[in-house]
């Protein structure tokens, strides 16, 4: 409904849940962010199959971007995981604010006239994953308003970060799962990081609610909504930094 990837919600959500259900502090917030990356990796199948049909993705700059991205992705999450769980929450928090603040502001990502060489299309793509994959999210907040800079117009912006959203899951998720076997405290029915309650019941739901999302952004203030949730972003932001 509001155009916000479910990483920004997945991941303060599992947070604060896992809190409640006394899971290992340390472990909560790999937790969280894993589960949060495991989760889209689902949904950004079914977001690439909707794009696909309309044929708005460009998939010669999905196949320029996605090796940096992945690389990118991977160590970010292999890193993350390396991270006490209160350093992810500040750096979870800090974007948290970042984006609400962008959200309140209303400020559109302009379009550009420029045509990045490879090089510079690889260190963006590097960046771009490995903070999607500390942050446990597809990473479209970022990718769009690159992708509008480098003279790509908004239609396909948004469908190849859509599409983009996948190496960034998979790659990250595959990080965190790369340094969590072994671990001996993990909660019970998790695969590595990824805690398998959680994720079945977030892509059950999702995949039921995301049509009716897509409908009601037609019916309702969407931007007066985009100011409430960026407010809902700026408390929960704050809240992981305290």
């Amino acid at each position: 409904m509001l155009g916000v990837g479910g990483g920004l919600i997945i991941v303060p959500a599992l947070a604060f849940s896992f809190g409640y259900l006394g899971f290992e502090p340390a472990l909560i917030m790999p937790l969280a962010l894993a589960t949060s990356l495991a989760t889209i990796i689902v949904t950004s199948v079914s977001s690439i199959q909707a794009h696909q049909k309309k044929q708005a993705i460009l998939w010669p700059l999905f196949k320029t971007l996605s090796p940096a991205i992945l690389l990118g992705a991977f160590f970010g999450g292999l890193w993350a995981a390396q991270l006490p769980s209160a350093q992810l929450q500040i750096i979870f928090g800090i974007y948290a604010i970042i984006v609400a603040i962008q959200l309140i502001s209303g400020r559109q990502p302009m379009d550009g006239s420029r045509h990045p060489s490879g090089l510079i299309h690889s260190l963006v793509g590097v960046f771009i994953g490995a903070i999607s994959a500390v942050v446990g999210i597809g990473g479209g907040s970022m990718t769009v308003p690159y992708l509008l800079w480098a003279s790509i117009n908004m239609r396909n912006a948004v469908a190849t970060s859509s599409a983009i959203g996948l190496p960034i899951a998979i790659a990250g998720a595959a990080g965190y799962l790369s340094s969590s076997f072994g671990l001996d405290t993990l909660p019970e029915y998790s695969f590595g990081y990824i805690y398998l309650p959680a994720f079945f019941s977030i892509i059950i739901t999702s995949y039921l609610t995301a049509p009716l999302g897509a409908r009601l952004a037609h019916q309702l203030p969407v931007n007066t909504l985009k100011k409430i949730f960026a407010l809902l972003m700026l408390v929960i932001g704050l809240k992981m930094l305290w």
